[in-house]
């Protein structure tokens, strides 16, 4: 059964070697999702999985100690998802799960034993929501980190450029992490999503899926849209 949760966002800036000189615009971010994990670890999962976006070749299961990089971005840094495996995993993990490797190394968990799902964006909600289910009923107690930004298309400036309908599904998605509301998560719209370019519309599905019944509560702890990017954190226990 699911016993905590943590929603969080997956842009490579929040890495501060990434971010380099803008880095401090993303602290209040990075306290925000410290938090999240922190609600995890006092809930002593047996197993923490980490869910998040990815592309065709990151999809599927990446086993504790996978490892990932931010090569890609010009600093040389390389994360692993938890201590090693045996034998060493050779499938990089997706951006997603890399940027989650980072948070858990920089807040040194160590409660529980981790796997990595990279899920496909255009993955149908029924489907999604059906690895939910199979993800909270694997062990006696788990905990998800579910990772994945919400709307590119708050600015002018932003990814996907403005798009007005950006700021309502980003404050819908808000709403329903902060309230546990596992009906407006699996209501998402696949299309809009996409259009919006959230990332995060498969996860959230997944862990709309993994709470059925698990009777949570859901806080919302940070908010905010800098580079016109939604960035959502939220815990639930």
């Amino acid at each position: 059964m699911l016993v905590a949760a943590a929603a969080c966002p997956c842009p490579p800036l929040l890495v501060p070697e990434v971010a380099a000189g803008a880095a401090a615009e993303l602290d209040a971010a990075r306290a925000a999702c410290a938090d999240a994990l922190g609600v995890l670890a006092a809930a002593r999962p047996d197993r923490l999985v980490v869910v998040g976006p990815a592309a065709p070749d990151g999809r599927g299961a990446h086993p504790q100690g996978a490892r990932g990089s931010f090569r890609g971005f010009g600093v040389d840094l390389d994360v692993r998802l938890g201590p090693d495996g045996d034998p060493a995993p050779e499938r990089a993990l997706p951006q997603s799960l890399a940027v989650a490797a980072w948070l858990l190394e920089r807040t040194g968990w160590a409660d529980a034993p981790i796997e990595g799902l990279g899920v496909g964006e255009p993955l149908a909600p029924e489907r999604c929501i059906e690895v939910g289910r199979e993800i909270g009923a694997r062990a006696a107690r788990t905990a998800l980190l579910v990772m994945g930004d919400a709307s590119a298309c708050r600015t002018l400036k932003a990814p996907g450029y403005l798009d007005e309908r950006a700021a309502p599904f980003d404050a819908r998605v808000a709403h329903a992490l902060g309230s546990a509301d596992l009906a407006a998560l699996a209501a998402l719209d696949v299309e809009l999503a996409q259009e919006l370019k959230a990332s995060g519309r498969a996860p959230w599905q997944v862990l709309a899926g993994a709470a059925e019944g698990a009777d949570l509560t859901g806080t919302l702890l940070y908010e905010d849209a800098p580079y016109g990017v939604g960035y959502l954190v939220a815990a639930w226990s």
